[in-house]
């Protein structure tokens, strides 16, 4: 039986640097201040913190923040 894993996307292409991730999920989320855009600090983060990162992603302004279901 395997476990349903996820996977935090990060567009830094449309990132706009409001930084609404980081307050939501901080242990998955951090900033570059030099390039002024989000850093996933961890691409696979525990399933316990999908609510905070969902809420991350649902509320990024630029729509920058994707999840992806793995297997």
């Amino acid at each position: 039986m395997s476990e349903v894993a996820f996977k935090v996307v990060a567009d830094t292409g449309i990132c706009q640097g409001h930084q609404l991730c980081q307050g939501e999920a901080p242990d998955v989320f951090g900033f570059d201040d030099a390039a002024d855009v989000v850093v996933v600090l961890d691409e696979h983060p525990d399933e316990s913190l999908r609510k905070d990162v969902t809420t991350a992603v649902k509320y990024c302004p630029a729509f920058a923040l994707s999840i992806e279901e793995e297997d």
